[in-house]
């Protein structure tokens, strides 16, 4: 069985380069920020690939590009808004996993992508709370997470907000960013080994995509130690602008293609 899989994936061989030099520029982008992998990557690979080969194996690679950045990142994570941030995300998971079945995603997909281009134009003007949140708002903030990641797979906005228009440096904000994803990666992977969703193509793709994601992680995190906190709060915000133009444009295909 995988002798036939890794067989497959040589036999594509276009696929499998145009896929890796996708997760290569998804990679810089992660080791840089600490974000905006899976969406990048799970929506360049889909025009190749179906999304339900994409994901488990994107997971994966989401886990080992957290496990490699955590070394150099440890001691910068801020514990304290995290374990509440984390009590939050578990809470509205399975919210947002009702939400999936019952509501209809497009519309949500894009008010999302809406607010957060707004609130990111804000804070690119100069927008910053004055103290950080305490554990009724985190708490709020990884709920809100929770439930946006269980219906929609776009869970990463409020948390990289939250961190990013609070006062605290730049550096903090990417670690603690880096471990809450590490969670709910490991939580997310967990959940689609019980619907059987990770297979042996899963784990065919994870090692193909590997020397890829290691290198691109590694040239990303060495552009984040050369570059100052407010120029790289300025380059989060683009990103995340990017991140949800994207969503929106998803969005309205499949709007488009449902008409």
């Amino acid at each position: 069985m995988l002798t036939d899989l890794i067989s497959a994936l040589q036999d594509e061989p276009e696929i499998l380069a145009l896929s890796s030099a996708a997760i290569f520029l998804a990679a810089i982008v992660r080791g840089f920020s600490g974000f905006g992998f899976s969406l990048l990557s799970i929506t360049a690979i889909s025009l190749l690939l179906p999304v339900a080969q994409i994901v488990p194996s994107i997971f994966l690679l989401e886990i080992a590009a957290s496990i490699n950045l955590i070394p150099g990142i440890w001691r910068e994570i801020d514990w304290k808004s995290l374990r509440w941030l984390m009590l939050g995300y578990v809470a509205g998971l399975p919210i947002g996993g009702y939400a999936l079945i019952n509501a209809p995603e497009a519309p949500a997909q894009i008010a999302l992508g809406v607010f957060v281009i707004a609130t990111a134009i804000l804070m690119l003007r100069g927008f910053r709370l004055q103290e950080t949140p305490g554990p009724t708002a985190s708490t709020g903030t990884g709920a809100a997470s929770g439930l946006l990641n269980g219906a929609f797979g776009i869970g990463g906005p409020p948390v990289v907000l939250f961190y990013f228009s609070t006062p605290g440096a730049a550096a903090i904000g990417r670690a603690s960013i880096i471990f809450f994803f590490l969670f709910t990666d490991l939580l997310g992977i967990a959940y689609f080994a019980y619907q059987g969703i990770v297979t042996g193509r899963s784990f065919v793709q994870f090692l193909a995509w590997m020397p890829a994601l290691l290198i691109g992680i590694w040239i990303g995190a060495h552009g984040f130690r050369r570059m100052n906190q407010e120029a790289f709060r300025r380059a989060v915000l683009a990103i995340l602008i990017t991140l949800a133009c994207l969503g929106i444009g998803k969005a309205l295909l499949s709007l488009s293609g449902g008409a």
